[in-house]
């Protein structure tokens, strides 16, 4: 369940997209809730959407409840790394210069 990088990050890592996870921050790009920004709370991988902090709807009881979001619809702003997804990024960015230096 991959998102888009945005323009900066994906200058810096050469990579489009990566698998998004918890503690990422993003922006949302499409919908309602356009240009929103947030840190992801949770990802809900059995429908396929994200949860992002402080985009939420009141329930009739006044309760918040988050809105799913589809990983396509957000742009990764800032990544949580740790030395898996470094490893990651470095794999994906290397196959992209390979990719280049071919065509």
């Amino acid at each position: 369940m991959s998102a888009p990088l945005s323009k900066e990050l994906r200058e810096k890592y050469n990579v489009r997209a990566i698998p998004i996870r918890k503690d990422d921050e993003v922006t949302v790009v499409r919908g309602s809730n356009k240009g929103r920004e947030g840190k992801i709370t949770t990802v809900y991988r059995l429908k396929w959407c994200v949860h992002v902090e402080r985009v939420v709807r009141e329930k009739s009881n006044g309760q918040s409840v988050p809105i799913p979001i589809h990983p396509s619809k957000v742009v990764i702003t800032k990544l949580k790394l740790d030395k898996d997804r470094e490893q990651i990024l470095e794999r994906i960015g290397k196959g992209r210069e390979a990719a280049k230096a071919r065509a």
